[in-house]
C-alpha cells in the first residue's frame, strides 16, 4: 500500500518515492511555512542535512553598484527526494529541527 502523500500548502510536485522520515513533509508530520528559498545544494556530506547556497546581489549607495553576496542555509533533506550536489532545490522554514537546521528541501528542480 503506497504512503498517503500530504498537501503542504506550497505549488511544487510531491516526491516519485516515498520514505519514512518523520520529518518530511510529504509522508512524515513536519509542517512548513514561512518563507521559501531557492538555491543550489553545496554539499551533502551530513545524516539527513544538506547546505544550500543562495548567491544574490545587494546594492551599495556609495559606489551605485551591485556586489555579489551568498549565503548557506542548512536544511534537512527527506530521503524521498535523492538529493546531490549540484541540485537545484527550493527550501521552505519549519519549526527548528536541530542546532542550525530551520528549513527543509521542498523540491528539486530538474
Amino acid at each position: 500500500m503506497a504512503a498517503e502523500i500530504k498537501d503542504i500548502g506550497f505549488d511544487v510536485a510531491p516526491p516519485s518515492m516515498e520514505c519514512n522520515d518523520p520529518n518530511c513533509p510529504f509522508h512524515g508530520s513536519l509542517s512548513v511555512r514561512g518563507q521559501t528559498i531557492d538555491g543550489v545544494v553545496a554539499t551533502v556530506k551530513m545524516n539527513k542535512t544538506v547546505v544550500v547556497e543562495r548567491n544574490y546581489l545587494r546594492y551599495v549607495k556609495k559606489y551605485e553598484r551591485y556586489e555579489k553576496r551568498s549565503s548557506r542555509y542548512s536544511a534537512h533533506a527527506p530521503a524521498c527526494l535523492g538529493l546531490k550536489a549540484g541540485d537545484r532545490v527550493t527550501i521552505a522554514e519549519c519549526r527548528p529541527i536541530s542546532k542550525t537546521v530551520s528549513f527543509v528541501v521542498i523540491e528539486k528542480k530538474e
